[in-house]
Parts: structure tokens; sequence; C-alpha cells
């Protein structure tokens, strides 16, 4: 009988020590990029998010293609990133289970309001690259493989600029996210490339505006991913793929609609788009 009540006791103990533990279990990890954190999204969507689920979101920000890479070491449940050829690439090699599209906006070129390419208030962005090389006008780019740096390559790209090959010292990379090159360009009265997301929460702004916006080429889809459990079992797969259906809900949608900044939507979700 005493060892009965003593087993009883143990057991209780060890449950009423556990429960904390166990309740902090109930968290995440999403490696995102830093312009859903800079911009301040997920100040807006997590709380809500837990408050329907319990489940806290920690985030580990990151360019893309950093965050893809904590992704791939199994270091994250869910990867919230923006460069689709990457995320799929992703999923295709198995470190991921299924992209889903999440929400858009745009990339916006922002520059000083001296304007030494002359280019403010032009649409075309591929001329505007152009202008900007051909005059050696100050870029600053972030040149750390994150979804911005990817776009503003493929920009170049597309420009006919090799940019490794035709970078002069108008050319600065800097390694770093995204508030960091809108402050380099806002004390280099400089060109970068930013989300819209991040200028409009961008503090800092000094005689930065924006000189080129409205072209096609600017579109900034986002998509999120849960890390596949087949690969790294620690993944919690549940859990993470509860923040994706939540996010990819009406009511996550609707949570990602509603985050604006002096009135301005700053995302447009589009989950339910075929082909987004």
């Amino acid at each position: 009988m005493m060892q009965t009540r003593r087993t009883f006791f143990a057991l209780a103990t060890f449950a009423l020590l556990a429960a904390p533990a166990l309740a902090q279990d109930k968290s995440i990890v999403v490696a995102s990029t830093t312009s859903t954190q800079d911009s301040g999204l997920f100040g807006h969507i997590l709380p809500l998010f837990k408050q329907r689920t319990g489940i806290d979101v920690k985030v580990v920000s990151q360019g893309t293609g950093q965050a893809l890479d904590t992704g791939r070491r199994g270091d994250a449940d869910v990867v919230f990133v923006h460069a689709r050829p990457q995320e799929e690439r992703f999923v295709a090699d198995g470190f991921g289970v299924k992209r889903n599209a999440v929400m858009y906006n745009d990339f916006v070129l922002i520059g000083p309001g001296s304007d030494p390419a002359g280019i403010r208030g032009s649409k075309d962005i591929l001329a505007a690259l152009k202008t900007i090389k051909d005059k050696g006008a100050v870029f600053i780019s972030r040149g750390d493989k994150s979804g911005t740096h990817a776009a503003e390559l493929n920009l170049w790209k597309l420009a006919g600029i090799d940019i490794a090959k035709d970078k002069g010292p108008w050319y600065r990379e800097i390694g770093q996210g995204m508030g960091a090159a809108l402050n380099t360009a806002a004390a280099s009265d400089a060109y970068v490339l930013a989300d819209r997301g991040t200028w409009l929460s961008f503090k800092n702004r000094g005689d930065l505006v924006i000189a080129v916006e409205g072209d096609n080429r600017l579109f900034n889809q986002y998509g999120i991913i849960l890390v596949n459990p087949a690969r790294h079992a620690h993944v919690k797969k549940d859990l993470g793929q509860a923040f994706i259906d939540w996010i990819i809900s009406p009511e996550g949608q609707e949570a990602i609609a509603d985050y604006r900044i002096g009135g301005e939507q700053l995302f447009f979700p589009n989950a339910t788009v075929p082909g987004a």
C-alpha cells in the first residue's frame, strides 16, 4: 500500500514538473525573410495566430537563401520566403513538403531626392538600371542571397547587364538585410531595390524617395513551406502545418490584408489564386 502511494506521488510530481515543459513545447520555428519581420507583419499576425491556437512562433529573420538553408539543416519547422524558383527547388530536392502561395507585394527602386541618375518617375526598371550603370550612380546591393538580392540580380540580367563583370566602384554589396541596405543608401545618396513593405515601415529615410515603381517585373510573391519531417524527424509537423493552414485560411488571409501603415496596405493575400 505504501509502495503504491509512493508510486502515485512520484508520478504526480513528474506530471506537475513535465506540464510546463510540455506547454513550452507548443511552439515552432519559422525561418523567414527580413521583409516579413522588418515590415512589422509578424508583429501583427502572430498574436492573432497564438490567440487562435495557443502556438508560439519563433521567427528567425534572414534573407531567403539563408532561410532555406536553415530549413535544409532542419533548424526550422517552416520556411516563409519570397524567391519562387528557390522555393520550388527546395521542395523538389526533398527538403520541403509542399509550397503554398501566401501573398504578394512589389519591389520599388529607392533613390536620393537629388536623383543623380535622372530616373525618378520612370516605370521602366530595366531602363533605370541601365542608366544607373551608365552614369555610375551609386547602387547598394544587399549581396546576401536573399529574395530581394535574387530579384535584383535577375533584373540586371533582364537589362542585359552582367553585373558580376560590369560592376564598378558605383556598385556596393553590403551582405546585410533590407533595413541595413536602406540605411546605407540613405547615408550614401544611393539607389537600392527594396520590397515595398519594408520601405513603408522604414523610419530613417533621410532624403530617400521612390524613384521607380509600377513595372510588372517588380512583382514580389511570397510562399510558405513545411520542412520535410522525413528529412528531419524532429520537425514539428502538426504544429507547423497548423500555422500554414491558418495563414492560407480566410482568417489568416484577412489578417494579412488588414495590416497597414499610414492607411496603406503592405501585403496582398493570394493563397487561393491558381499558380501564384
